[in-house]
């Protein structure tokens, strides 16, 4: 049986090998023999060596979470979006009636852009910026360090608005469910707290104060846009009104019917609301016949609870009160006597009564 050690050159003695012929040369290289016990805690070294680690073999980092992540929010946006463009109702599987009047009411629009259009912007950026610091590939200018601090403050700023969003949802809608609304509100928080959680606690603290800066500059900046929206009265703020046709029930003076056409003729519009007295009033001095001449535009055609949004027509006519005429380009807000409607659209001065 054959037996080896290492020495100084090579194998130092070699027993019971047969005597060789005088001119045969025998090449025998530097090994080294181990224990079983040192063959084990080899093998055990290599294999933690080989062995990846969990994130490693999902291959998925964190990063790879929130581009996937801003990317759902990106197509939730983008259909939104879309809806906004063609005026069309979503599809509400949870809330019915009350998600479409949450969608379509004044707060889904920050300093007049839809918020379709800001979600889809800053989901698909923090799709780009999840892309790139999981693949470590960034354009000139930006490093990893920048990537990552750019993706934190994006996801505060989504975060914060969420936040500010379901306060909305909670005291303005009471009672209403908004499906789109809470999964934008998860994706956001989602996104913050994975972003967040790539940051060590002494990296934390150096950025708490921006961070703290961005969720105030965004409430600050929704509550800013969101203190134009004219409230109704209290009495009509907290009601359910199903749309109805007002009744007329005088009848016109020719002066009245011939003032009504006029102010066809010129395409004067009349601007109301089906709850409105004075909008009731202004009709009465017309009669019934008169009123038929008109342009009148409802601005609440499908009726009005807590939240519902004016009609188009009337929020790109900027109107803020009822009645609201507008004539040849000169407004004319509250309830107007015949004589002043006459005045405003050129009615000759014979035409009208002494």
């Amino acid at each position: 049986m054959a037996s080896c050690f290492r020495g100084g050159s090579g194998i130092s003695s070699i027993s019971s090998l047969p005597s060789l012929p005088h001119r045969t040369r025998l090449s025998v290289l530097p090994v080294k023999c181990l224990s079983s016990r040192q063959s084990r805690d080899s093998d055990s070294d290599s294999d933690l060596r080989t062995t990846p680690s969990p994130s490693s073999t999902s291959g998925f980092s964190p990063y790879g979470w929130c581009a996937g992540i801003g990317g759902v929010g990106f197509l939730e946006t983008t259909y939104l979006s879309y809806l906004k463009l063609t005026n069309s109702d979503a599809f509400c599987p949870i809330g019915g009636a009350s998600c479409g009047d949450v969608l379509n009411s004044d707060y889904a629009v920050v300093f007049g852009v839809p918020l379709p259009f800001i979600g889809m912007f800053a989901y698909g950026l923090v799709a780009v910026l999840g892309l790139l610091l999981a693949r470590k590939s960034f354009p000139v200018g930006i490093n990893e360090s920048y990537g990552r601090l750019i993706l934190l403050g994006s996801s505060t700023s989504m975060a914060a608005a969420s936040a500010y969003f379901l306060y909305i949802l909670s005291t303005n809608f009471s009672g209403a469910t908004c499906s789109y609304c809470l999964t934008s509100a998860l994706l956001s928080f989602s996104l913050f707290f994975i972003s967040l959680k790539e940051f060590s606690v002494e990296e934390i603290q150096k950025v708490l104060g921006v961070q703290l800066c961005i969720a105030s500059l965004v409430v600050a900046a929704l509550s800013t846009s969101y203190s134009s929206i004219q409230p109704l009265s209290s009495s009509v703020a907290e009601a359910n009104l199903p749309f109805f046709e007002t009744e007329i029930t005088t009848s016109s003076s020719p002066f009245a019917l011939s003032l009504a056409k006029q102010l066809h003729a010129i395409g004067a519009k009349m601007y109301g609301a089906f709850w409105c007295s004075h909008c009731l009033e202004q009709k009465q001095m017309f009669g019934i016949e008169a009123v038929k001449q008109l342009n009148y535009v409802e601005c609440f055609p499908d009726g009005y609870r807590k939240g519902t949004k004016i009609a188009k027509a009337c929020s790109d006519a900027k109107i803020e009160g009822f009645p609201t005429w507008v004539i040849n380009g000169q407004v004319l807000s509250g309830e107007q006597d015949l004589s002043d409607l006459a005045k405003a659209s050129g009615f000759p001065e014979t035409s009208q009564p002494s």
